[in-house]
Protein backbone atom coordinates (compact mmCIF):
# COMPACT_ATOMS: atom_id res chain seq x y z
CA UNK A 1 0.00 0.00 0.00
CA UNK A 2 1.63 3.34 -1.14
CA UNK A 3 1.48 6.38 1.54
CA UNK A 4 -1.61 8.05 -0.81
CA UNK A 5 -3.59 5.06 -0.16
CA UNK A 6 -3.26 5.10 3.58
CA UNK A 7 -6.35 7.34 4.23
CA UNK A 8 -8.32 5.64 1.18
CA UNK A 9 -11.48 3.45 2.14
CA UNK A 10 -11.19 -0.05 1.50
CA UNK A 11 -13.42 0.38 -1.27
CA UNK A 12 -11.88 2.85 -3.32
CA UNK A 13 -8.57 1.18 -2.95
CA UNK A 14 -9.56 -2.00 -5.14
CA UNK A 15 -11.16 0.27 -7.23
CA UNK A 16 -7.56 1.80 -8.14
CA UNK A 17 -6.35 -1.86 -8.05
CA UNK A 18 -9.53 -3.35 -10.59
CA UNK A 19 -8.88 -0.01 -13.00
CA UNK A 20 -4.94 -0.94 -12.79
CA UNK A 21 -4.86 -4.14 -13.55
CA UNK A 22 -7.55 -3.46 -16.46
CA UNK A 23 -5.25 -0.98 -18.05
CA UNK A 24 -2.45 -3.58 -17.67
CA UNK A 25 -4.56 -6.72 -18.94
CA UNK A 26 -6.25 -4.46 -21.74
CA UNK A 27 -3.64 -1.91 -22.81
CA UNK A 28 -0.72 -3.26 -21.99
CA UNK A 29 0.34 -0.13 -20.23
CA UNK A 30 4.28 0.16 -18.77
CA UNK A 31 4.77 -0.43 -15.26
CA UNK A 32 6.02 3.08 -14.67
CA UNK A 33 2.72 4.45 -16.70
CA UNK A 34 0.35 2.48 -14.08
CA UNK A 35 2.21 3.65 -11.41
CA UNK A 36 1.76 7.38 -12.52
CA UNK A 37 -1.52 7.14 -13.13
CA UNK A 38 -2.09 5.19 -9.24
CA UNK A 39 -0.67 7.88 -7.35
CA UNK A 40 -2.65 10.97 -9.45
CA UNK A 41 -5.62 9.25 -8.81
CA UNK A 42 -4.87 7.94 -5.18
CA UNK A 43 -4.05 11.53 -4.15
CA UNK A 44 -7.00 13.20 -5.83
CA UNK A 45 -9.11 10.65 -3.73
CA UNK A 46 -7.66 12.35 -0.64
CA UNK A 47 -8.50 15.62 -1.81
CA UNK A 48 -11.87 14.52 -2.37
CA UNK A 49 -12.47 13.18 1.07
CA UNK A 50 -11.45 15.97 2.67
CA UNK A 51 -14.54 18.03 0.93
CA UNK A 52 -16.88 14.88 1.71
CA UNK A 53 -16.90 13.17 -1.56
CA UNK A 54 -15.41 10.22 -3.88
CA UNK A 55 -13.78 9.40 -6.48
CA UNK A 56 -16.70 8.01 -8.30
CA UNK A 57 -19.07 10.89 -6.90
CA UNK A 58 -16.77 13.68 -8.45
CA UNK A 59 -18.14 16.18 -11.04
CA UNK A 60 -16.67 18.02 -13.27
CA UNK A 61 -16.62 20.97 -11.31
CA UNK A 62 -14.31 18.81 -8.60
CA UNK A 63 -12.12 18.06 -11.26
CA UNK A 64 -11.87 21.80 -12.46
CA UNK A 65 -11.13 22.84 -8.89
CA UNK A 66 -8.23 20.24 -8.57
CA UNK A 67 -6.27 20.82 -11.65
CA UNK A 68 -6.68 24.71 -11.13
CA UNK A 69 -4.83 24.15 -7.51
CA UNK A 70 -2.60 21.33 -9.11
CA UNK A 71 -1.38 23.51 -12.03
CA UNK A 72 0.23 25.99 -9.71
CA UNK A 73 2.66 23.61 -8.31
CA UNK A 74 3.33 21.00 -11.42
CA UNK A 75 4.61 21.22 -15.17
CA UNK A 76 2.42 20.73 -18.01
CA UNK A 77 3.91 17.31 -18.46
CA UNK A 78 2.03 16.20 -14.94
CA UNK A 79 -1.21 17.72 -15.85
CA UNK A 80 -1.35 16.24 -18.82
CA UNK A 81 -0.42 12.69 -17.40
CA UNK A 82 -3.42 13.52 -14.25
CA UNK A 83 -5.88 14.19 -16.98
CA UNK A 84 -4.87 11.37 -18.84
CA UNK A 85 -4.96 9.02 -15.38
CA UNK A 86 -8.90 10.99 -14.92
CA UNK A 87 -9.73 9.85 -18.54
CA UNK A 88 -8.91 6.34 -18.69
CA UNK A 89 -10.53 6.10 -15.05
CA UNK A 90 -13.55 7.36 -15.38
CA UNK A 91 -13.88 5.75 -18.94
CA UNK A 92 -13.09 2.59 -17.44
CA UNK A 93 -16.12 3.24 -14.87
CA UNK A 94 -18.56 3.34 -17.70
CA UNK A 95 -17.52 0.69 -19.73
CA UNK A 96 -18.06 -1.61 -16.43
CA UNK A 97 -21.26 0.21 -16.25
CA UNK A 98 -20.29 1.67 -12.73
CA UNK A 99 -20.68 5.39 -13.73
CA UNK A 100 -23.26 7.13 -15.94
CA UNK A 101 -21.76 10.11 -16.97
CA UNK A 102 -18.46 11.15 -17.94
CA UNK A 103 -16.47 14.31 -15.39
CA UNK A 104 -14.10 14.81 -18.00
CA UNK A 105 -15.51 16.06 -20.88
CA UNK A 106 -15.47 19.39 -20.62
CA UNK A 107 -12.48 19.94 -19.51
CA UNK A 108 -9.40 21.43 -21.17
CA UNK A 109 -6.13 20.26 -21.78
CA UNK A 110 -3.06 22.08 -20.44
CA UNK A 111 -0.91 24.22 -22.67
CA UNK A 112 1.94 21.77 -23.98
CA UNK A 113 4.80 24.13 -22.54
CA UNK A 114 6.97 23.99 -25.39
CA UNK A 115 9.74 21.83 -23.74
CA UNK A 116 11.80 20.66 -26.57
CA UNK A 117 14.08 17.35 -26.49
CA UNK A 118 17.88 18.17 -25.82
CA UNK A 119 19.76 16.87 -29.15
CA UNK A 120 22.86 16.75 -30.86
CA UNK A 121 23.91 18.38 -34.02
CA UNK A 122 25.57 15.69 -36.28
CA UNK A 123 28.73 16.75 -36.22
CA UNK A 124 28.48 15.84 -32.30
CA UNK A 125 27.31 12.37 -32.79
CA UNK A 126 30.53 11.82 -35.00
CA UNK A 127 32.90 13.17 -32.41
CA UNK A 128 30.73 11.16 -29.68
CA UNK A 129 31.04 7.78 -31.55
CA UNK A 130 34.67 8.67 -32.53
CA UNK A 131 35.28 8.73 -28.69
CA UNK A 132 35.87 5.22 -27.66
CA UNK A 133 38.87 3.24 -28.12
CA UNK A 134 38.27 0.45 -30.41
CA UNK A 135 41.84 -1.06 -29.71
CA UNK A 136 40.04 -2.31 -26.21
CA UNK A 137 37.37 -4.47 -25.23
CA UNK A 138 35.46 -2.26 -23.38
CA UNK A 139 36.11 0.59 -26.27
CA UNK A 140 34.70 -1.53 -28.65
CA UNK A 141 31.60 -2.26 -26.66
CA UNK A 142 31.37 1.31 -26.25
CA UNK A 143 31.56 2.10 -29.90
CA UNK A 144 29.00 -1.06 -30.55
CA UNK A 145 26.87 0.10 -28.20
CA UNK A 146 26.70 4.08 -29.20
CA UNK A 147 26.67 3.06 -33.03
CA UNK A 148 23.70 0.90 -32.06
CA UNK A 149 21.74 3.78 -29.85
CA UNK A 150 21.95 6.14 -32.86
CA UNK A 151 21.15 3.58 -35.59
CA UNK A 152 18.30 2.54 -33.87
CA UNK A 153 16.81 5.41 -31.64
CA UNK A 154 16.49 2.43 -28.96
CA UNK A 155 15.72 3.73 -25.58
CA UNK A 156 18.50 2.58 -23.08
CA UNK A 157 16.17 0.35 -21.16
CA UNK A 158 15.57 -1.37 -24.86
CA UNK A 159 19.43 -1.34 -25.86
CA UNK A 160 21.05 -2.80 -22.26
CA UNK A 161 18.01 -5.45 -22.10
CA UNK A 162 18.84 -6.38 -25.29
CA UNK A 163 20.19 -10.72 -26.22
CA UNK A 164 22.10 -12.26 -28.11
CA UNK A 165 18.68 -14.01 -29.65
CA UNK A 166 17.14 -10.55 -30.52
CA UNK A 167 19.92 -9.57 -33.02
CA UNK A 168 19.95 -10.68 -36.32
CA UNK A 169 22.89 -9.37 -38.22
CA UNK A 170 22.22 -11.78 -41.41
CA UNK A 171 18.98 -8.88 -41.88
CA UNK A 172 20.46 -6.49 -40.34
CA UNK A 173 17.63 -6.19 -37.94
CA UNK A 174 17.14 -5.98 -34.00
CA UNK A 175 13.55 -7.64 -32.44
CA UNK A 176 13.01 -5.42 -29.40
CA UNK A 177 10.69 -5.47 -26.54
CA UNK A 178 9.16 -2.08 -25.68
CA UNK A 179 6.77 -0.11 -23.55
CA UNK A 180 3.60 -1.92 -22.56
CA UNK A 181 5.70 -5.24 -23.45
CA UNK A 182 5.19 -4.73 -27.41
CA UNK A 183 7.76 -5.77 -29.52
CA UNK A 184 9.13 -4.34 -32.89
CA UNK A 185 11.72 -4.97 -35.38
CA UNK A 186 14.23 -2.25 -36.13
CA UNK A 187 16.76 -2.33 -38.79
CA UNK A 188 20.39 -2.10 -36.97
CA UNK A 189 22.14 -0.34 -40.83
CA UNK A 190 25.06 -1.25 -42.12
CA UNK A 191 27.39 0.58 -40.12
CA UNK A 192 26.50 -0.48 -36.82
CA UNK A 193 25.66 -3.71 -37.84
CA UNK A 194 29.79 -4.33 -38.57
CA UNK A 195 30.19 -2.41 -35.17
CA UNK A 196 27.59 -4.67 -33.61
CA UNK A 197 30.09 -7.98 -35.12
CA UNK A 198 33.16 -6.63 -34.11
CA UNK A 199 32.12 -6.48 -30.32
CA UNK A 200 30.13 -9.84 -30.84
CA UNK A 201 33.30 -11.85 -32.34
CA UNK A 202 36.42 -9.57 -30.39
CA UNK A 203 34.99 -7.74 -27.22
CA UNK A 204 32.35 -9.67 -25.57
CA UNK A 205 34.24 -13.08 -25.38
CA UNK A 206 37.41 -11.26 -23.47
CA UNK A 207 34.58 -9.32 -20.96
CA UNK A 208 32.89 -12.63 -20.57
CA UNK A 209 36.17 -14.45 -19.69
CA UNK A 210 34.87 -17.66 -20.37
CA UNK A 211 31.41 -17.30 -18.36
CA UNK A 212 27.56 -17.94 -20.02
CA UNK A 213 25.63 -15.10 -20.27
CA UNK A 214 22.57 -14.08 -22.34
CA UNK A 215 22.75 -10.55 -22.51
CA UNK A 216 24.04 -9.46 -25.45
CA UNK A 217 25.88 -6.21 -23.86
CA UNK A 218 28.12 -6.98 -20.70
CA UNK A 219 30.39 -5.30 -18.10
CA UNK A 220 34.39 -5.90 -17.52
CA UNK A 221 33.06 -8.28 -14.62
CA UNK A 222 31.16 -10.41 -17.14
CA UNK A 223 27.48 -9.60 -15.50
CA UNK A 224 25.15 -7.75 -17.48
CA UNK A 225 25.15 -3.61 -18.75
CA UNK A 226 23.06 -1.74 -16.33
CA UNK A 227 20.81 1.47 -17.50
CA UNK A 228 23.42 3.64 -14.58
CA UNK A 229 26.65 2.26 -15.70
CA UNK A 230 25.67 2.91 -19.98
CA UNK A 231 24.53 6.97 -18.70
CA UNK A 232 28.49 7.33 -16.78
CA UNK A 233 29.71 5.87 -20.06
CA UNK A 234 27.90 7.86 -22.53
CA UNK A 235 29.11 11.16 -20.00
CA UNK A 236 32.80 10.13 -20.31
CA UNK A 237 32.76 9.78 -23.82
CA UNK A 238 30.95 13.06 -24.18
CA UNK A 239 33.58 14.87 -22.12
CA UNK A 240 36.18 13.09 -23.84
CA UNK A 241 34.96 14.20 -26.95
CA UNK A 242 34.43 18.06 -25.76
CA UNK A 243 30.50 18.06 -26.32
CA UNK A 244 29.67 20.67 -24.02
CA UNK A 245 26.73 20.29 -21.33
CA UNK A 246 26.10 18.68 -18.30
CA UNK A 247 22.75 16.42 -19.07
CA UNK A 248 24.00 14.41 -22.26
CA UNK A 249 22.50 11.12 -21.71
CA UNK A 250 21.66 8.34 -23.49
CA UNK A 251 18.68 9.16 -24.19
CA UNK A 252 20.09 12.19 -26.07
CA UNK A 253 21.07 10.34 -28.76
CA UNK A 254 17.76 8.82 -29.48
CA UNK A 255 16.01 12.15 -29.63
CA UNK A 256 19.31 13.02 -32.06
CA UNK A 257 18.30 9.94 -33.98
CA UNK A 258 14.38 10.83 -34.62
CA UNK A 259 15.56 14.66 -34.77
CA UNK A 260 18.31 13.39 -37.91
CA UNK A 261 15.93 11.54 -39.47
CA UNK A 262 13.08 13.91 -39.70
CA UNK A 263 15.54 16.47 -40.87
CA UNK A 264 16.53 14.50 -43.57
CA UNK A 265 12.91 14.21 -45.10
CA UNK A 266 12.08 11.04 -42.99
CA UNK A 267 8.33 10.17 -42.80
CA UNK A 268 6.90 11.34 -39.34
CA UNK A 269 5.10 7.74 -39.19
CA UNK A 270 7.85 5.62 -40.02
CA UNK A 271 9.57 7.76 -36.95
CA UNK A 272 6.95 6.72 -34.66
CA UNK A 273 7.58 3.30 -35.76
CA UNK A 274 11.08 3.16 -35.33
CA UNK A 275 10.96 4.64 -31.69
CA UNK A 276 7.95 2.67 -30.59
CA UNK A 277 5.77 5.78 -30.07
CA UNK A 278 2.30 4.26 -28.90
CA UNK A 279 0.37 7.78 -30.09
CA UNK A 280 2.14 9.80 -33.19
CA UNK A 281 1.87 13.44 -30.96
CA UNK A 282 4.99 11.95 -28.98
CA UNK A 283 6.32 12.16 -32.19
CA UNK A 284 5.59 15.17 -33.74
CA UNK A 285 7.65 17.07 -30.84
CA UNK A 286 10.72 16.45 -33.24
CA UNK A 287 9.15 18.16 -36.30
CA UNK A 288 9.47 20.81 -34.02
CA UNK A 289 12.81 20.41 -33.28
CA UNK A 290 13.97 20.34 -36.88
CA UNK A 291 11.72 23.45 -37.15
CA UNK A 292 13.60 25.10 -34.48
CA UNK A 293 16.71 24.25 -36.17
CA UNK A 294 15.82 25.74 -39.81
CA UNK A 295 14.52 29.08 -38.21
CA UNK A 296 17.84 29.02 -36.57
CA UNK A 297 19.72 28.28 -39.90
CA UNK A 298 17.61 31.34 -41.99
CA UNK A 299 18.53 33.31 -39.14
CA UNK A 300 21.87 32.68 -39.02
CA UNK A 301 22.48 33.08 -42.92
CA UNK A 302 20.10 34.62 -44.71
CA UNK A 303 20.72 38.40 -45.73
CA UNK A 304 17.27 39.89 -44.82
CA UNK A 305 16.79 37.48 -41.68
Amino acid sequence: MSAADQTLPAGEIAELDAFGDAMWLEHGLARNTLAGYRSDLALFARWLQRRGTTLRAAHGSDLAAYLAEFSTRSRPASQRRLLSAWRRFYRHLIAQGQLAEDPTRLLDSPLPGQRFPRTLSERQVEDLLAAPDPGTAQGLRDRAMLELLYATGLRVSELVGLQGFNVSLGEGVLKVMGKGSKERLVPLGEVAADWLAAYVRDARPQLLGGRLSDDLFVSRFGSAMSRQMFWRIVKNHAASAGIPGTRISPHTLRHAFATHLINHGADLRVVQMLLGHADISTTQVYTHVARERLKALHARHHPRA
